[in-house]
């Protein structure tokens, strides 16, 4: 299950990796719904180093699943927030600022609505794309964690 728990790992730090190039490199801040997509994946990157770490010993099964559960997490909520975004339901949210803020402090930040996508190819929101690579990830991730569990 090596194979597993590595791609445990590494697929949600480098979607997180990739939302902080986009963020800091492109300009492309996120919205509040955009920080929920990123919650799980940062959970399940200590998760699966922890499983990664334990190996074979008792947990280390049980956290793989749940790094598994924490990446599927973010893909659903990446399926939220594109439908949001293409405006198939609406969102919980308003995208507000959860902080008191001056005049002076609302006015030099960027106003980043969770309804508009900010990039796009192919008609893909990065919302779908998180909700593509981390469903279709745990799939696989699962798939593997499964598939060498037999053999060993």
């Amino acid at each position: 299950m090596l194979r597993a728990r590595l791609l445990a790992l590494l697929l949600p730090s480098a979607l997180i990796g990739g939302a902080l190039i986009s963020q800091y490199g492109f300009g492309l801040h996120p919205c509040e719904m955009c920080h929920w997509q990123r919650w799980p994946h940062y959970a399940a990157m200590l998760v699966a180093l922890a499983a990664l770490m334990l190996g074979n010993r008792p947990g280390g099964r049980a956290m793989l699943w749940l790094a598994i559960l924490l990446i599927a997490t973010s893909g659903a909520i990446g399926i939220f927030h594109a439908g949001v975004e293409y405006h198939w339901w609406q969102g919980l949210t308003t995208c507000t600022s959860n902080g008191p803020m001056t005049m002076d402090d609302l006015l030099g930040q960027p106003l980043v609505r969770c309804d508009v996508a900010q990039w796009q190819i192919f008609g893909i929101s990065l919302a779908g794309f998180n909700a593509i690579f981390s469903l279709g990830g745990a799939a696989l991730i699962g798939w593997l964690a499964c598939r060498e569990g037999r053999s060993a």
